[in-house]
């Protein structure tokens, strides 16, 4: 098994856990690929002990050498600055 894990701070609104619903703020979020090519996404507070499943985002990946780009652009979508309207 392979874990990747990424500190970014949540958007306004936070993200959506299967455990206990949103949560906002600093966050980590952890990626980690089994050998049968399972990538299991989770997040929790940053630097707090529990983790929580982040709703729709476990996925079967093909190639564990994905695990690292799919892991970036999830962190990525999940720190992006809000789009400004004007």
């Amino acid at each position: 098994m392979s874990e990747l894990t990424s500190k970014f701070t949540a958007l306004p609104g936070g993200v959506m856990t299967d455990d206990v619903g949103v949560i906002t703020g600093d966050l980590e979020l952890r990626t980690r690929y089994d050998q049968d090519g399972t990538l299991t996404v989770d997040v929790r507070y940053d630097e707090a002990d529990e983790w929580y499943g982040l709703t729709g985002a476990d996925c079967k990946l093909y190639d564990e050498r994905d695990h690292e780009a799919v892991h970036t652009v999830l962190r990525n979508v999940l720190h992006r600055p809000p789009i400004e309207t004007g």
